[in-house]
């Protein structure tokens, strides 16, 4: 893998926007290195086992610690630094037993999150040829062949929550179905993740403003649903984060001659129109409830923030939407992020905060997807939900300002 050179930040961003924050390009990370390597040594530093993450007892296999695989393995892509490959490899292995079985993985649970993790699994086994990640990437693979779908077209978020599409889903499943098809040439799955894709916007978007309701429920039974149109109620902000995360990431997979390419295109051009009219003018970021940062108790939130970054960035390297237009709001998100989101601690090591630790729709006790249940949910430092794309986001910003 060929090394990059990272770039000191030595420019000085300025802001035609009212209220743009302080460039964090002039200041020094915690170690005087990258963000995205800060935040890298910081996970290793604090969780030298990447599985303690989530539980310092067991090793359990879970999205979480999939996002947060993928990005140290583009931090290792981007760096040359063996040890980033190497905390996610033994992360694997712990997980992952020489027959192929996935630790604490149940196919008949037909969880949606639990799909994730298998994009760590199929670039492991590009890269080393060990067949058990072969073995674990098809039997996920398997449970998508089974999950149950909504009438129209996309997967059950759950299989506790029937008949239910979440945003957070697409990321879930979206790039590991068209990552699988590319590395084992299953072209029909394309039109599959297109399917999805699409019909989850259709179903979700608000047409006044663009935005994305977090949960769409077809049977329209659900308390938090309008039992006309099937929506929840509220523009929960991580929740489009996963979604604009999926459409860029889909992209690296799915051919530029597939029909289904210019569909998500569209999409991404919506989306990134949408979510810069609430970026919030004073900071470059987002409220936890996107359309609503002048009610009480809503707060400006980590990972929507690191996550739209990423979106924003990405889709700009790759030329999915234009720079020119969206060039300003997307490093006003990412130096608005490090300015008013991030801290360096005494050691060196940063924090980013505030990060809403969960979030969802229904189960037990039942979450009804008010504007109150998303600002009292629980909040936590360093949440991977929040690290993994502020290590991603990094890297796109620093691939943007070379």
């Amino acid at each position: 893998m060929k090394k990059r050179h990272f770039i000191m930040y030595t420019l000085v961003l300025s802001f035609a926007l009212a209220g743009s924050c302080t460039s964090a390009a002039n200041r020094e990370p915690g170690k005087g290195e990258s963000y995205a390597v800060s935040m890298g040594e910081t996970l290793i530093k604090d969780f030298p086992d990447l599985w303690t993450i989530e539980s310092p007892e067991r090793v359990r296999w879970t999205y979480t610690l999939g996002l947060v695989s993928s990005a140290m393995l583009d931090l290792w892509e981007y760096t040359g630094e063996q040890k980033y490959f190497d905390y996610v490899e033994f992360f694997a292995d712990s997980v992952v037993t020489d027959r192929g079985e996935i630790r604490t993985y149940k196919l008949e649970d037909y969880n949606i999150d639990q799909i994730n993790s298998g994009k760590m699994l199929l670039r492991l086994y590009e890269i080393t040829g060990k067949p058990k990640y072969r073995i674990a990437a098809d039997t996920l693979r398997a449970q998508l062949d089974r999950h149950p779908q909504t009438k129209i077209g996309g997967f059950w978020h759950k299989q506790i929550y029937p008949h239910q599409m979440w945003l957070d889903g697409l990321y879930m499943g979206g790039p590991f179905l068209a990552q699988y098809a590319a590395t084992f040439g299953k072209p029909e799955d394309f039109d599959l993740v297109v399917k999805w894709f699409v019909n989850m916007e259709k179903v979700s978007r608000d047409p006044e403003t663009g935005l994305l309701y977090h949960g769409w429920d077809e049977s329209g039974q659900q308390q938090w649903a309008d039992p006309v149109t099937g929506k929840s109620s509220n523009f929960w902000g991580r929740g489009m984060g996963w979604y604009g995360m999926a459409l860029v990431d889909v992209l690296d997979f799915i051919p530029g001659g597939h029909p289904g390419r210019d569909s998500i295109v569209a999409v991404i051009n919506r989306m990134a129109a949408a979510i810069v009219k609430v970026q919030d003018e004073k900071t470059g970021v987002w409220y936890q409830v996107l359309d609503q940062g002048d009610r009480e108790g809503n707060f400006l939130e980590g990972s929507v923030s690191a996550m739209f970054s990423y979106f924003l960035l990405k889709g700009i390297n790759k030329g999915y939407i234009d720079r020119d237009t969206y060039e300003e709001f997307a490093t006003r998100a990412y130096d608005g992020m490090i300015e008013h989101l991030v801290r360096t601690r005494d050691n060196g090591t940063i924090v980013i905060s505030p990060v809403c630790q969960v979030g969802g729709l229904g189960g037990r006790p039942y979450r009804d997807g008010s504007y109150e249940y998303y600002i009292n949910e629980r909040q936590r430092d360093n949440d991977p939900k929040a690290t993994g794309p502020f290590i991603m986001a990094g890297i796109q910003y620093e691939e943007f300002m070379q």
